[in-house]
């Protein structure tokens, strides 16, 4: 991510205003909160294809073969919506 730029004194700067301390840390937590939220999603979608991948491998019956298949599809789906939910 990128850096706020410097004006005079070291003040941070955006647009042409300069920010002060508390603008600065707002613009940190929610850097953090946006790289949480990504984590999050990557962690959910792990769980749904290990959690598939699972019972699909493992699981004999007609309801857990089925059930499997759909948590991969549904976590397949979610890593596509954390990496390329846009084609911009």
């Amino acid at each position: 991510m990128d850096q706020p730029r410097r004006g005079e004194a070291n003040q941070p700067v955006y647009g042409n205003t300069e920010l002060i301390l508390r603008d600065v840390l707002a613009i940190d937590r929610t850097i953090l909160a946006n790289e949480r939220t990504l984590l999050a999603y990557l962690r959910t979608t792990l769980a749904l294809l290990a959690g598939g991948g699972s019972l699909v491998h493992f699981v004999a019956a007609q309801w857990a073969q089925l059930t499997g298949l759909l948590l991969v599809v549904q976590g397949q789906f979610c890593l596509r919506s954390v990496y390329g939910g846009s084609d911009e």
